[in-house]
């Protein structure tokens, strides 16, 4: 049996898609949702519609804080960590835990579906390209949910104050430690403008600038991206591998930029897609 933790923070237009692709799934003994900071009826919703999930009513609006507070009510693993506007496939849950099993990893995620009908065409041609990167492909990245066995959580101990909590977490394992469960899938939509896709990868980059900078993590190197996109420019994927390069050169210079002024970060968070 395997624990679900679903942090929230004002997620009532999304947090009944997420749930209900939770709520039947074998295997899954508990769900946690963490709700945080939360100023709509994100709370309502779960507890009234939701009987049989836990739901925490955390006053301080954080999501390290609300996956620490949450995992206080653990009692069975592996842990599925899962952001609150997504869906897992059918049968997600026991497929990824006995992949885990069988492949004995630490660290696993459902391979990604990015739902770009709704998105303009440079962010549809950046994601062609981003879904075709062997390390997106295999190692647990920006998925919005991350798996845990016992012995894995153990590699560290309370989630610290960072931005990138998922990048956090996989800097702790070795890559033949980790890996997307085939035939689990999770369901994202793709922001609907460009202003929003700079802005959540911008801070997917940021959050690895600064998890090296605190030297947080085994110290792993990047993808060698030197190799890797030569591969789809000589490709009839050239287009989007153009695009992806422009868009990559944008949230590295934003992030570097925000970077300089860490303590008074706002949170930049993609509205369009939920």
């Amino acid at each position: 049996m395997a624990t679900a933790i679903v942090p929230a923070h004002n997620e009532s237009s999304v947090i009944r898609r997420c749930l209900d692709s939770l709520i039947s799934q074998e295997s899954l003994d508990t769900i946690i949702v963490a709700c945080n900071g939360c100023s709509d009826d994100t709370v309502a919703i779960v507890r009234s519609e939701y009987p049989s999930v836990i739901c925490l009513d955390i006053d301080k609006p954080s999501k390290v804080n609300a996956l620490n507070e949450a995992e206080k009510h653990i009692n069975s693993w592996p842990v599925f960590y899962i952001d609150a506007d997504i869906a897992i496939s059918d049968g997600a849950v026991k497929c990824i835990s006995d992949g885990m099993q069988e492949n004995n990893l630490l660290l696993a995620a459902p391979e990604p579906v990015i739902d770009t009908s709704k998105s303009p065409w440079l962010v549809r041609r950046f994601y062609d390209a981003w879904l075709r990167l062997p390390y997106i492909r295999q190692g647990v990245i920006a998925t919005c949910t991350f798996v845990i066995s016992e012995e894995g959580r153990k590699r560290f101990g309370e989630f610290p104050d960072v931005i990138a909590d998922d990048g956090y977490v996989r800097s702790h394992f070795y890559d033949h430690e980790l890996g997307n469960i085939a035939g689990a899938q999770v369901f994202v939509s793709a922001p609907r403008t460009v202003k929003s896709l700079i802005k959540i990868k911008t801070r997917a980059r940021l959050g690895n600038v600064e998890l090296k900078a605190r030297n947080l993590g085994y110290d792993k190197p990047e993808p060698d991206y030197g190799s890797i996109l030569p591969s789809l420019l000589f490709s009839r994927h050239w287009l989007s591998a153009i695009v992806y390069i422009g868009f990559v050169a944008i949230f590295r210079g934003r992030a570097k930029q925000q970077f300089k002024n860490l303590d008074n970060y706002q949170w930049e968070v993609d509205h369009t897609s939920r």
